[in-house]
């Protein structure tokens, strides 16, 4: 496709009908109304007449698709965005140089590329579309709506000159919060109205009490997405956050699964577009991650083979905590969910009786999981949408099913438990192989592995049909096959609409959760008169820790800075830690502390504490904090510190060592800054507990952790040791000072 697409396509109006759009499609005139082609009959067949409902116009289309076209349509990767940075080199050295098409938006550069997920050759463009059929992409790249409008419509007008037309549908994670872009995780960051990190939001909703907040947030993300052609989200988490030292926590909505149901209620018909499900100006939602990724064994992500477990040790766990949220996922027709790579672990789990039955403990990856998804999912809870797997499954994060080779996989998934999209690489020529093993002779020559079945690892007909219709229903519901295109010109003006970045720096302001003030705050006009001021920020890398401090003081253009806090009558802090990385597994345990060197023991092969040690750093220079504090306090003066809390922090070396302390999640720093200079009253309540310290964290010698990893925070001294509780029955929260207590739904106020 030469031309540039958003410069050519065509629209034509349906009186009370759709938008149709096309750049090449042939366009069929009857009855006063206009129809695409999109089957290539020429006719208003079921698949093109847009009168019909979604899912009659899919089951027909399923049935004159190829088997090699629905094949491709089997599998969702990432794609590069031709002139943006390629997000296909996670673990690979070699960065690929783009070639750009005749329109200067499509990359068609060929490589073989190496990531986390497994090694794959990877065509240009045209040939992803027009001849491994792939239709399913992930974006990633942090363009710009225009560019995003643009590379969107330039897939679309390819799309077009197949012989079948099926639209791209890219797929994205967040682009709402700001928040450093962590592959996996928020994508981007800047370019949409962003607001606190969604455990801000969380902390927001708790101090007000008020869920428009979810209303705002909801209404930007759709029509800024669907404004840029992006009709996809890998979002949001309905997980309940029980292990704190999850890395994943902070894209939560925290431990409160009340909280994060009402959220969840309110945000998917809104994001969507209506209750019944996704609408044609509606983006459409994948939930994750089935049935409850919080419940990590001590902290272990299953990116890697360490967190392969998910560990329900408390009766009734996963009921109680893990599951409202895909419930009111369900009921509130969610799009698509997206199960977890981690298994249950019968072994070290109680019993969960789920709706009278005790749930089968498989040890599968719950995307290979039967009595998980077709079981519990579609047949118990009654979800009608279809299941895209996390990214990986086939290769490098298949657990419980490495005896399987990949087209087994592939099958399993498909076949067995009923996955329609598989997330990870293109792997189509195994999914080919996977169908062929249905007809031919491999099982002649090949055993079947022990304890499967032939019929549970091919791909047939039948379930071909079956996951291709349910995600063409999904595109003809969102309108995807008649209004292809959208104008780059009107993405730009949604992206900048005032109201949205209002609405989310209101937001900002209200997720500052204020814990500790000893009469310091606010610090207004006559208390800083003739005052001095010194500010830093930390942040793990030293380097970022610098900018940081820059951008902190630039902020700062009404008060008197000096260099020396001995100088100083206010120290400002702003403090940053990180802690490990989720695709991969620290030598121990994801540490929690604020440290700096601090020795912490290894763990071995099975996950169990050793006698070894190595050397941990949360926050470059965290042992200054003390030293700072002393100098500050040497000089009669007080010291304020936020910590930005991606994860539920030990505070033990930041809170007696300062007069005031907020919190915020992924929050402007600015909005703590109003906060502080009394611009903005507090109001945000803590969405998580902050544990005490790391007596409440221990694992003993067997791998098991003194506090359930099953359970939110908040219930967790329901199972601690009478010997570590206090006087009044409390074990696991931090207690500050002041005597109070850093759990959920905490906060002070002016």
């Amino acid at each position: 496709m030469a031309v540039k697409a958003s410069d050519n396509y065509k629209v034509y109006e349906n009186p009370n009908g759709p938008k149709v759009s096309t750049v090449t499609r042939k366009i069929i005139e009857k009855d006063g109304l206009y129809f695409k082609d999109i089957d290539g009959t020429g006719e208003v067949s079921k698949v093109n007449d847009w009168r019909l409902p979604a899912a009659e116009r899919a089951k027909a289309y399923v049935e004159t698709l190829t088997a090699e076209e629905k094949i491709g349509q089997l599998f969702i990767s990432d794609w590069r965005m031709g002139k943006y940075p390629s997000p296909l080199t996670m673990g690979s050295k070699d960065i690929p140089e783009y070639t750009l098409d005749e329109s200067g938006i499509l990359d068609e550069a060929e490589h073989t590329v190496t990531n986390i997920f497994g090694e794959q050759y990877i065509p240009g463009t045209s040939k992803l579309l027009k001849e491994w059929w792939a239709r399913h992409i992930i974006l990633r790249a942090n363009a710009k709506p225009d560019d995003l409008a643009d590379y969107m419509n330039q897939l679309q007008a390819v799309a077009e000159e197949c012989e079948h037309f099926v639209p791209v549908m890219a797929a994205s994670n967040s682009r709402n919060e700001y928040a450093e872009p962590v592959f996996g995780m928020n994508d981007a960051s800047g370019v949409f109205a962003a607001w606190p990190g969604t455990m801000g939001i969380a902390a927001a909703i708790k101090g007000t009490d008020d869920l428009s907040i979810v209303d705002d947030f909801s209404d930007c993300i759709r029509r800024s997405w669907n404004a840029s052609n992006l009709r996809k989200g890998y979002m949001y988490m309905v997980d309940v956050m029980t292990d704190p030292r999850w890395q994943r926590s902070y894209g939560t909505f925290g431990e409160d699964t009340d909280l994060i149901c009402k959220i969840a209620e309110r945000m998917i018909p809104i994001v969507q577009g209506s209750e019944d499900g996704v609408t044609t100006d509606g983006v459409a939602l994948t939930m994750k991650h089935f049935p409850g990724g919080g419940a990590r064994e001590n902290g272990y992500d299953p990116h890697y083979k360490a967190g392969q477990w998910n560990v329900y040790q408390t009766p009734g766990s996963l009921e109680k905590y893990h599951l409202p949220g895909f419930r009111v996922s369900v009921h509130k027709n969610a799009a698509s969910i997206m199960p977890y790579y981690a298994k249950p672990a019968k072994e070290k789990s109680a019993a969960q009786v789920v709706g009278g039955k005790e749930i089968e403990m498989q040890p599968f990856g719950f995307a290979y999981n039967k009595p998980l998804i077709d079981g519990l999912l579609r047949n118990e809870m009654g979800f009608k949408g279809y299941i895209n797997s996390d990214t990986g499954i086939v290769h490098n994060m298949c657990w419980g099913v490495e005896m399987l080779d990949k087209p087994e996989r592939i099958g399993f998934a498909v076949n067995n438990s009923g996955v329609d999209v598989i997330s990870g690489n293109f792997d189509r020529a195994l999914g080919l192989e996977a169908y062929a093993r249905n007809t031919n002779d491999y099982y002649d020559t090949h055993e079947v592995p022990e304890g499967f079945t032939k019929e549970q690892l091919v791909l047939t007909d039948e379930v071909l049909n079956r996951a291709v219709s349910r995600t063409l229903q999904g595109m003809f519901e969102l309108g995807l096959f008649e209004d292809t295109y959208r104008d780059p010109k009107v993405a730009v003006e949604v992206a900048a609409t005032q109201s949205d970045w209002d609405n989310a720096m209101d937001a900002h302001r209200k997720s500052v959760t204020l814990l500790k003030n000893d009469g310091i705050l606010p610090l207004t006009t006559d208390k800083l008169e003739g005052k001095k001021v010194y500010a830093e920020a930390f942040h793990q890398s030293p380097e970022k820790a610098v900018e940081l401090t820059k951008g902190l003081k630039e902020m700062l253009t009404d008060v008197t800075l000096v260099d020396d806090p001995a100088q100083a009558d206010y120290a400002l802090l702003m403090l940053n830690p990180k802690s490990g990385a989720y695709f991969s597994a620290t030598k121990g345990y994801l540490e929690l502390d604020i440290c700096e060197g601090k020795m912490v023991a290894d763990v071995d092969e099975f996950c169990r504490p050793e006698t070894s040690t190595h050397e941990e750093t949360t926050l470059a220079g965290a042992n200054r904090i003390a030293k700072i504090a002393a100098a500050v306090r040497a000089n009669g003066g007080k010291v304020i510190a936020n910590v930005n809390v991606v994860l539920a922090w030990l505070l033990g070396n930041v809170e007696p060592h300062v007069d005031a302390l907020t919190l915020g999640y992924d929050t402007y720093p600015s909005a703590i800054l109003d906060v502080y200079f009394g611009r903005f009253s507090p109001v945000g309540k803590l969405p998580i507990t902050m544990p005490k310290n790391d007596a409440v964290l221990a694992v003993n010698a067997d791998g098991v952790c003194i506090s359930p990893n099953d359970v939110p925070g908040y219930d967790k001294d329901l199972y601690m040791p009478e010997e570590l509780k206090d006087e009044n029955g409390k074990a696991y929260a931090y207690r500050d000072a002041a005597g109070n207590y850093y759990e959920m739904n905490f906060g002070l106020t002016y």
